[in-house]
């Protein structure tokens, strides 16, 4: 399980019981918990990210400009979704996160450096930083779709999961992946 393999600790689960007035059939497993609990801070430091983009990124890329715009706005949304199921689904919001610097998740040195930089430099780290969080959020949704159990969870994950497709086709249009020192292309498919 790929969630469970981030090295954190074990996260509280709401057994089978949902939250009093839920429908039963919604029943959220550790998988489900975990993915929620890691999205939210992922997707928190990555909107930290991208609110910086209107002030510091390059007059010369209104497309970069553009697509952390869309990200932010999805990023926004697929926030009060996932917090909404975390809610629903009865574990307390105990932030196991927090602080954590993981896969795919924006470092605060990351977004310390990015607020301190314009134009290209900015760009770069903004362009990198994207690619890493939608590739690990893609990989992260996967995960879920295949190993949690509340179909609302699931459901949200397949919407991530293809609006992340889709804004990682459009970073790849305006910023292709770079070789890495090792002489590969950072993959963004999982």
């Amino acid at each position: 399980m790929a969630l469970l393999a981030v090295g954190c600790t074990t996260q509280p689960t709401a057994g089978t019981s949902p939250k009093a007035g839920a429908s039963p059939s919604v029943v959220f497993n550790a998988t489900d918990t975990a993915w929620i609990q890691l999205m939210i801070p992922m997707n928190e430091r990555a909107q930290l990210l991208t609110d910086l983009a209107p002030s510091r990124s390059g007059k010369t890329d209104p497309a970069l400009t553009a697509l952390a715009a869309k990200t932010g706005s999805g990023l926004r949304e697929d926030l009060r979704r996932l917090r909404a199921l975390l809610e629903l689904s009865g574990v307390p919001d105990t932030r196991p996160h927090e602080g954590h610097n993981m896969p795919g998740m924006v470092s605060l040195t990351t977004i310390e450096k990015a607020g301190a930089t314009t134009g290209q430099e900015f760009d770069s780290i903004l362009t990198d930083a994207l690619r890493a969080h939608l590739t690990q959020a893609r990989m992260l949704c996967a995960s879920e779709r295949t190993h949690g159990q509340a179909g609302a969870a699931k459901e949200l994950a397949a919407a991530i999961a293809t609006n992340t497709a889709r804004l990682i086709t459009w970073l790849d249009r305006l910023r292709p992946a770079q070789p890495s020192p090792g002489g590969t292309t950072a993959a963004t498919r999982p």
